[in-house]
């Protein structure tokens, strides 16, 4: 198990790395950590674009010197300057070449301290991504020696996403964390959509919670009895009148880390968030692994094993 560690070759950040190592330490896994470069066209007779080339490749090896710096002894890693016509490709070739099993990148720095913004080569390494791919909050931080105390699995109510929550309840048992399911729901404040009334809609919602809740409990029972059950926590239920109140209606601990996954609609060996499953990854105060259904139905199945 590799997991590969995608660092913008031109801005020094430690957020995407604390995330990479803590993610390291509790699978026992090393790292491959990578500072994609634009690919220069073949070498004219009078190299006009050596120079552009030497730029480059000294920004990312500064880079990649930080990289050290701040991972130090604590997890085993490889340094690498790749070039490609995109980061997205140059990251999706190493996965390929080296058999990565889940690539951790960081969140836009014209996003919120905190939270995840995705810019538009980390959007783009998402949606194309066939193993799931971590992301990193703007400024998160660990302790020395932190690893994952809980696995968040957000549930929805789909097949898919019972996948996700059996794969999920794998990966906690694998790194010796605990399993939690969570459901959010926005609750208006005025009567919306349905046209039928506030009191209404609030029986919906409070209908649609208790049948969350029964199936998630029963996903629980079900991940009890697998091979390898993991230490299950409580289902939780997060409402509120916004994505974001809703998301802080739950508790979230320092060592949390949030599986989502991808859209029933999407291509199923990718990932495609759905409208709900981008607000909870852009709301989310923890860091976010999204998870590719192919790669949700692998994981399930390999819990079951």
């Amino acid at each position: 198990m590799t997991f590969l560690v995608g660092v913008n070759p031109g801005q020094r950040s430690a957020s995407t790395l604390h995330l990479a190592a803590m993610l390291a330490r509790s699978a026992g896994t090393d790292l491959v950590v990578a500072a994609i470069v634009p690919q220069t066209w073949p070498m004219t007779a009078g190299r006009s674009d050596a120079e552009w080339q030497r730029y480059t490749h000294q920004t990312a090896n500064v880079v990649l010197d930080h990289a050290a710096a701040v991972l130090g002894d604590s997890v085993q890693a490889e340094y690498l300057l790749r070039e490609a016509s995109s980061a997205r490709r140059g990251l999706l070739e190493l996965v390929d070449e080296r058999g990565c099993d889940l690539v951790v990148v960081g969140s836009s720095s014209a996003g919120p301290l905190g939270r995840i913004a995705l810019g538009s080569e980390s959007d783009a390494l998402v949606h194309a991504s066939h193993v799931p791919v971590a992301i990193a909050p703007r400024g998160f931080r660990t302790k020395d020696e932190a690893r994952v105390g809980r696995v968040t699995a957000a549930y929805g109510g789909t097949d898919a996403a019972a996948d996700l929550v059996i794969g999920a309840a794998g990966i906690a048992a694998q790194v010796g964390a605990s399993l939690r399911i969570a459901s959010f729901a926005v609750v208006p404040t005025v009567s919306g959509t349905s046209g039928t009334g506030l009191a209404d809609e609030q029986r919906i919602i409070d209908e649609w919670a208790s049948d969350i809740d029964r199936h998630a409990q029963q996903l629980i029972a079900e991940v009890s009895s697998l091979p390898r059950p993991p230490k299950t926590a409580d289902t939780v239920i997060g409402m509120g009148h916004t994505w974001e109140s809703a998301i802080e209606d739950v508790e979230w601990n320092a060592d949390d880390v949030l599986v989502v996954g991808s859209s029933s609609l999407g291509p199923i060996a990718r990932v495609f968030l759905g409208s709900h499953a981008a607000k909870v990854v852009r709301h989310s105060p923890v860091p976010v692994v999204v998870v590719p259904r192919r790669a949700a139905q692998e994981l399930a199945e390999e819990a079951q094993a």
